[in-house]
């Protein structure tokens, strides 16, 4: 009888002692394994290219690149990935932005040791673990009726802002200090959310609606 494979995990947190912990607690499962880890999202995705994880535990709130901007991006290159938010932070908006990044489960740090483990198998398996915090979120939202706009990220109306005011993506990418496929990125998910088909249609659509504010 041949030995299962460990599933592959990998780490993205951006303080040193969370990782290290994280590794330390891992380590006592046979059918997980440690591959990779990264400080930032940016950091993320040069080294999922590297490791190929099957499951990545995902800070929320980082540096340089936040998890869910590095989620979307790592979903769309990697689909076969599964990614668990894994945050000490309880805000609507952030549980909201990494379930809408395609965070699979989204869960605490302060989660029992053997309940993560799980979570990282069922991960694996595409099933999903959710905080009840998260949990809540998802039930209000399912309630509410969606409104134009509603679903754009923090970094997408600031994107969404520039575009209005006639910034090309070389612009906000010096104006925001990010890649042009970062950029790129970011610009077709606000065509998708706003069902547009160009930055003319979307710019129009946000000046009719009143998505971003005008003043300079």
């Amino acid at each position: 009888m041949t030995e299962r494979t460990p599933i592959r995990v990998m780490i993205v947190d951006d303080h040193l002692m969370v990782r290290d912990g994280l590794k330390s607690f891992l380590s006592m499962y046979d059918d997980l394994e440690v591959v990779g880890e990264a400080s930032n999202g940016q950091q993320a995705l040069a080294v999922c290219h590297q490791v190929r994880p099957d499951v990545i535990l995902m800070d929320i709130v980082m540096p340089v690149m936040d998890g869910p901007t590095a989620t979307r991006i790592l979903l769309a290159e990697f689909p076969s990935v599964h990614v668990i938010a894994l945050t000490s932070f309880t805000e609507k908006e952030l549980i909201e932005q990494a379930i809408q990044s395609g965070a699979i489960s989204y869960l605490l740090k302060d989660v029992q040791s053997e309940k993560l483990a799980q979570a990282i198998r069922d991960a694996h398996r595409g099933r999903t673990t959710l905080a009840s915090a998260a949990a809540q979120v998802l039930v209000e939202a399912a309630s509410k009726p969606k409104t134009l706009g509603q679903d754009l990220t923090d970094r997408e109306r600031e994107i969404l802002a520039l575009l209005v005011k006639g910034k090309t993506n070389k612009d906000i990418a010096e104006i925001l200090t990010l890649s042009p496929g970062t950029v790129r990125f970011h610009v077709s998910n606000i065509l998708s959310k706003l069902g547009v088909n160009n930055r003319t249609e979307a710019v129009s659509l946000a000046l009719q609606n009143g998505l971003v504010s005008t003043e300079h």
